[in-house]
């Protein structure tokens, strides 16, 4: 099951934002300064008593304003009270209550939805002023003091919102599926392609782009084994994503590759790599997901002798942030090559699942050591110890150095390079943890 959702609506300029940078600014991982990586999501991942949970900021809501902006803020909230399983409505201690406030819990009530009502700019400790009890008047039940600015009062408001999640059942599926997010701009046959794999028609197929706005699994078993293929609407560049229904389905895909263990990323191939398969590739890739590039509709490619070797050369370049990705030439329409990509995805999910003795890879890095010097500067040599790994999907290494700041990044690639060539790990990111002998931090 999908994790539970938390939509954060109210007013603008109420401390919306404030507060979701303060619920997720403690859980962002660190992002890679890498091409492809985005860095634009207006929700993310959160946990609060074990339980994790997604939180997504929303613009703020002017009800009656016919401005053509704020009305796209407006309806983009709509949806999310829409898709929510828990609405947090945030007001404004210094303002009072206002109609658009009224408003607001007109539209949250008309929902059905669990709504925890929260007061912000509480600032001081202590019992609330007399002007916080007008917000009883909302017809929402108690409100709770909170400071999105210093933290007081969010552990009392996410208790709250913890009563209304629904009931634990992460493991949706039994380990012995495979889960599949089939993700990629829209109208470059995702659906098709499912339902190619499926032998039915299981989502509608449309040449509108945006067809799919919600992700949808398919689940199929067959000789090569189980899976579980997501479905998703395709993720499109945040300046084009004005339809109220299509902002939500970009993060429906972007949690579809959350839940996934494989992405196929899915290209069309008359159309050829653009940017926004950058972007969608990139999530991927940071989320540390194994990864397949299909080349999709390629039935109607005109061909030569060279034509497939020289577009497969042409996207390791587009796809050089990401080199360790396989590529291969499907057509949904036909049926072409599909079969296929089964032996692929299950030959990325084990290699994103590796697992590496402790032996093996010192003997890898004292190779790989002896035969390229560490770098130095200064005359201050790098020094690597050891080398561990702690934790797979995505296979991640911990090395022990005597001074992280001589660990050239070109030096690290080097030591992938060493591992891959020993290792294999195709279609699966690596990740290295670099550590000083007697550290605690990661550097």
């Amino acid at each position: 099951m999908a994790l539970p959702i938390v939509a954060v609506v109210g007013r603008p300029n109420v401390g919306k934002s404030t507060l979701f940078n303060k619920l997720v600014g403690k859980r962002l991982s660190i992002v890679e300064d890498t091409p492809g990586v985005t860095r634009d999501r207006i929700y993310s991942e959160c946990e609060w008593r074990n339980r994790k949970f997604m939180v997504v900021d929303t613009g703020g809501i002017e009800p009656k304003s016919d401005d053509i902006i704020l009305s796209q803020m407006r309806r983009q909230a709509e949806l999310a009270i829409q898709r929510a399983d828990v609405i947090v409505f945030i007001t404004d201690m210094k303002t009072g209550v206002t109609a658009d406030d009224y408003d607001v819990s007109r539209m949250l009530r008309k929902s059905g939805k669990p709504i925890v009502l929260c007061v912000n700019k509480c600032d001081s400790i202590g019992k609330p002023p007399a002007e916080f009890y007008e917000f009883y008047s909302l017809g929402l039940g108690d409100p709770i003091a909170i400071s999105a600015a210093h933290g007081h009062g969010s552990g009392d408001m996410l208790d709250e919102i913890f009563k209304y999640f629904p009931e634990n059942d992460e493991e949706e599926y039994d380990e012995d599926y495979v889960k599949v997010a089939v993700i990629g701009k829209p109208n470059v046959g995702k659906s098709s392609l499912i339902n190619r794999i499926a032998g039915e028609e299981r989502v509608i197929v449309s040449d509108i782009a945006g067809t799919t706005r919600d992700a949808t699994d398919t689940i199929v078993e067959n000789e090569h084994g189980k899976y579980v293929f997501i479905d998703t609407a395709g993720i499109r560049k945040k300046s084009k994503v004005l339809e109220k229904i299509e902002h939500y389905s970009v993060l429906r895909a972007y949690m579809a590759v959350d839940r996934s263990d494989v992405c196929v990323i899915l290209i069309d191939a008359s159309v050829g790599f653009t940017e926004q398969d950058s972007k969608v590739a990139g999530y991927a890739h940071e989320q540390g997901k194994a990864c397949i590039v299909a080349i999709n509709k390629w039935d109607a490619i005109e061909k030569t002798t060279n034509t497939m070797d020289e577009f497969r050369n042409k996207l390791k370049e587009d796809f050089s942030f990401m080199s360790y990705v396989p590529f291969i030439f499907i057509s949904a329409k036909t049926g072409q090559r599909v079969e296929k990509l089964f032996d692929m995805i299950n030959n990325v999910n084990r290699q994103n699942s590796m697992r590496v003795t402790t032996g093996m890879l010192n003997d890898v890095l004292s190779y790989a050591t002896t035969r390229v010097q560490p770098p130095s500067d200064k005359g201050k040599r790098l020094k690597i110890y050891y080398m561990t790994q702690p934790s797979t999907k995505p296979p991640t290494f911990v090395v022990f150095v005597n001074r992280a700041d001589l660990f050239h990044f070109s030096y690290q690639r080097y030591l992938e390079n060493q591992i891959r060539q020993t290792f294999g790990l195709e279609g699966t990111p690596v990740r290295f943890i670099i550590r000083e002998r007697g550290k605690n931090d990661d550097k």
